[in-house]
């Protein structure tokens, strides 16, 4: 068959508008694509530090790293307590701020959403209608109704920037919520920590006050008698009253610990009270796990949060460059119109670009690479302060290891003091104010070793914290507690 010029012209155009239509699609995004930073190069938090909890022959109960090994998901189950567990595992279902993280959790997604509707075309319902005066002097009523269909081809990426730009910002709300949850369990396994040890002080203060009531009442049986003076009554009653001061400290202590675990849990202190925490339901770990700095950048939520506002930040830039540059944008309506003018359509295409604004388009994307630096500034200052909190809990833990080790020496050389007071009691050789100073002390050494192994308790939580514990799987965990 054979064409006419028309028909073929008609044909090459039409193949040429198609492939127009094709280069526009695939078209590249302009500005930055993203990259992640660097990892730290290097392989210690703190050498010295290091080389004290490897080195061998450390003092007895001291903890050990264990090197490139990151914490459990469930890390506080290194302490062993299956209380503590129940704690946490309430906390992590009920606590109100993972309610509200978790809910802009779902606001960022929703935003993603309504970002990607931007690639997809515009579909509207229009309608109007009036009345018009004709050139005879009559009026008539006129109405169209129809739809209206628009697309922009995003030629230079835009839409598909501002697109990455709210999925990194959704990713970040993920991080968010991490490190939200991070910090309950952390708070959960700190009050608990410090309610068991607040119990064990108020017992051995218990035991301590029970020594100086029965001095006083040893000093005040030998003044009777003319062995003791005033003075010796008013030293052991000023004795008595220094060491009751401090228990009402220890019980503030150990309430405000049972408020904080119930708020933690989402209850009010009248509404759920938590296990009475014993210091024996703890396991002090051996072996700590110490993850290399490059992959605490990798798993530290607060970290990944900094990584992902850079990301964003770096796709506002690629938005803003792309506003520079012309739009195309196609058009087209059908309207059933009337009376009696039938159904109109039309078909257009828009092509603008920019050519005076003030110099505005150029200031948005000087400005967002203004805040591209300051996302990385702040990212770099994320990773560098959360290298010096490993150092500093490394440095926590070797010298609550030596506190320990010294309290532990005391406690023994009170233990040994006490025993030869008994036995020269026993004896005869020595009276019973000797023997009643000697379990003064003793009990005193028992106090001093509990807040040491406390601080052991609490520093080793604090270093998987630190570490990113539980930074994957928080919300898997969440989640299959509100399913049971």
């Amino acid at each position: 068959m054979k064409l006419s010029g028309s028909s073929l012209s008609w044909r090459v155009a039409r193949a040429a508008l198609f492939a127009a239509l094709a280069l526009l699609l695939s078209a590249c995004m302009v500005g930055p694509d993203f990259s992640r930073p660097a990892a730290p190069a290097s392989r210690h938090y703190d050498l010295q530090a290091e080389r004290a909890l490897t080195a061998p022959g450390v003092p007895e109960r001291a903890q050990h790293i264990d090197t490139d090994r990151a914490p459990a998901d469930d890390w506080w189950t290194v302490f062993g307590s299956p209380k503590l567990d129940q704690v946490m595992r309430q906390a992590v279902a009920g606590n109100l701020d993972l309610d509200a993280a978790d809910a802009t959790i779902a606001q960022a997604n929703e935003a993603v959403a309504a970002a990607g509707g931007a690639l997809l075309p515009q579909v509207d319902v229009a309608a109007q209608g009036g009345r018009q005066r004709t050139g005879r002097g009559t009026t008539a009523t006129q109405y169209a109704v129809g739809p209206q269909v628009s697309f922009d081809f995003d030629l230079f990426g835009g839409n598909r920037r501002r697109i990455e730009e709210q999925a990194a910002l959704a990713e970040l709300q993920r991080h968010r919520f991490d490190a939200a949850c991070l910090t309950v369990t952390g708070d959960v396994a700190r009050q608990a920590i410090l309610l068991a040890s607040a119990r064990a002080q108020m017992d051995a203060l218990d035991e301590l006050l029970a020594d100086d009531r029965r001095n006083l009442e040893l000093v005040r049986s030998a003044e009777r008698y003319g062995s003791a003076t005033q003075v010796d009554v008013a030293l052991a009653l000023n004795q008595l009253a220094q060491d009751q001061t401090l228990l009402p400290l220890l019980a503030q202590q150990r309430d405000t610990a049972r408020h904080a675990l119930s708020v933690l849990a989402g209850k009010g202190p009248a509404d759920w009270t938590p296990p009475d925490f014993a210091l024996s339901d703890f396991v002090l770990p051996a072996d700590l796990p110490l993850t290399l700095p490059s992959e605490l950048a990798r798993r530290r939520p607060d970290i990944l949060e900094a990584e992902a506002e850079l990301h964003a930040a770096s796709a506002a830039i690629g938005a803003a460059t792309a506003d520079l540059y012309p739009h195309l944008q196609l058009s087209a309506s059908v309207s059933r119109a009337g009376p009696g003018a039938g159904t109109l359509w039309a078909v257009a295409g828009a092509l603008t670009g920019p050519f005076f604004h003030g110099g505005t388009l150029k200031a948005n994307r000087r400005g967002a690479v203004d805040a591209y630096q300051a996302s990385f500034a702040i990212y770099r200052q994320t990773v560098i302060r959360s290298l010096g909190q490993v150092a500093d809990l490394l440095q926590a833990i070797n010298h609550d290891n030596e506190e320990y080790s010294a309290q532990q020496r005391a406690l023994n050389a009170a233990g040994t003091g006490l025993r030869i007071s008994q036995a020269g009691y026993q004896a005869g050789e020595t009276g019973l104010p000797q023997v009643l100073d000697a379990q003064r002390a003793y009990q005193r050494a028992l106090i001093g070793q509990l807040r040491a192994k406390t601080a052991q308790y609490l520093d080793t939580a604090q270093l998987s914290v630190a570490l990113g514990g539980h930074s994957d799987g928080a919300l898997a965990l969440r989640m299959a507690r509100e399913n049971e």
